[in-house]
């Protein structure tokens, strides 16, 4: 017998970059030397000093027993001290702070926590994809901001109608952003919370990127604009910023009726974190953040290398301020698929078309700078030997 999934999920997006890793694939089992940059998977291994705090935390019997439903005590209370720390945001760890199972399963459950069907989503465009299955699966509709390179990639609430204005109820921001690797301004989250409290929408602020800030500039939180906690909540995970992708632990911090909603929705889904995860969470929360700044400036040298080495094969390209992205302009001429495509095929280069990322990613790709530096020169002397841009000198 076979059984026909539910309408719901018939209607989930297509996963677009499956197709992506099978192109990718074939290329490796063909014996290709292929450079992947399509990827957003941290390369670097989880720092030791966490390492072992989950080692220790497993061997202790009373972990392996249920944890608490709403997370630990502990482990909240590690996020509000590294929520003050940070970002000088006093939260209360008993109703400010919810535990996720890793940022994505937090960005997908909200729109079931706080919409109905029919009631209708903010989201970027482009954006992370998975802002719009949690859209469909809680039966809501969706009104795209253009992330625009004349707007610094950052959406234009001028360019929404009031009557969409009126309509939303939840609106999707990402900075650091994925994919463009633009970073946010107090001046526009001052504006957002404006429009927000003019509009009742409530704002979900994606922070993965927040450990990840170039130049000197360190990333803003949401949190730290005056009446933030108002107008929604930020979504934090250890995935990027402590290479613990795996791990699945992250965290939504701001807003109380919108963490009770999350809290009473994972309820029914979950029995919380492993506590073993939770207490090796509060370590990299709390220890000694020295590995953070190794690589934040680990990822910095990677772009700079990368955006050198662009410039100097004629390829005109804009440097990220924060993520560990680069979201760069394909050649003339070509789509932003068949612009990967042809540098899979004969370059070996993996890159992430930006179509992949919604309507106006389109003519654009996404660079991962999870490799050495190394590799990424090789694989921009790999891009310049297919002509496609005047050719400079490239330094060694």
């Amino acid at each position: 017998m076979e059984f026909q999934k539910s309408d719901v999920l018939k209607k989930l997006p297509e996963q677009f970059f499956a197709s992506l890793v099978q192109k990718v694939q074939k290329k490796i089992h063909e014996g290709a030397d292929v450079i992947n940059l399509g990827q957003g998977n941290p390369d670097q291994p989880t720092p030791q000093h966490i390492v072992q705090a989950m080692q220790l935390a497993v061997e202790k019997p009373e972990n392996h027993q249920y944890s608490s439903f709403r997370g630990t005590a502990q482990f909240k209370k590690a996020a509000a001290a590294f929520y003050e720390r940070e970002y000088g945001v006093t939260l209360d760890p008993e109703c400010e702070i919810a535990i996720l199972f890793g940022g994505k399963a937090g960005l997908v459950e909200l729109p079931q926590c706080l919409l109905n069907p029919g009631d209708t989503l903010l989201v970027p465009d482009p954006g992370y994809p998975d802002y719009w299955s949690g859209a469909v699966l809680a039966g809501a509709d969706m009104i795209t901001m253009p992330l625009l390179e004349k707007n610094d990639f950052l959406p234009d609430y001028d360019q929404l109608s009031d009557d969409h204005k009126n309509k939303a109820k939840l609106m999707y921001l990402n900075y650091p952003n994925n994919p463009t690797g633009a970073t946010a301004t107090r001046a526009f989250f001052e504006d957002t919370i404006r429009m927000a409290k003019d509009h009742d929408i409530c704002v979900v602020h994606d922070f993965a990127y927040g450990g990840i800030g170039f130049d000197g500039e360190k990333p803003i939180s949401f949190l730290q604009i005056d009446g933030a906690k108002d107008t929604g909540i930020e979504i934090y995970t250890l995935s990027k910023t402590y290479n613990m992708a795996g791990w699945r632990v992250g965290f939504a911090v701001g807003n109380r009726s919108v963490i009770e909603a999350i809290e009473l929705y994972q309820d029914h889904l979950f029995v919380s974190l492993f506590k073993a995860t939770q207490d090796a969470a509060s370590e990299a929360l709390l220890a000694d953040q020295t590995c953070v700044q190794v690589q934040n400036e680990r990822y910095e040298n990677r772009r700079n290398v990368w955006i050198a080495a662009c410039k100097e094969i004629g390829w005109d390209v804009r440097a990220p301020k924060g993520s560990f992205f680069a979201w760069l302009k394909v050649p003339e001429g070509y789509t932003a698929e068949s612009f990967s495509d042809l540098l899979l095929e004969k370059a070996h280069v993996v890159v992430a078309p930006g179509n992949g990322f919604g309507t106006h990613g389109e003519g654009y790709v996404r660079v991962g700078l999870l490799t050495s530096e190394k590799r990424l020169k090789e694989a921009a002397k790999r891009i310049a030997a297919l002509g496609l841009f005047e050719k400079k000198p490239l330094t060694t």
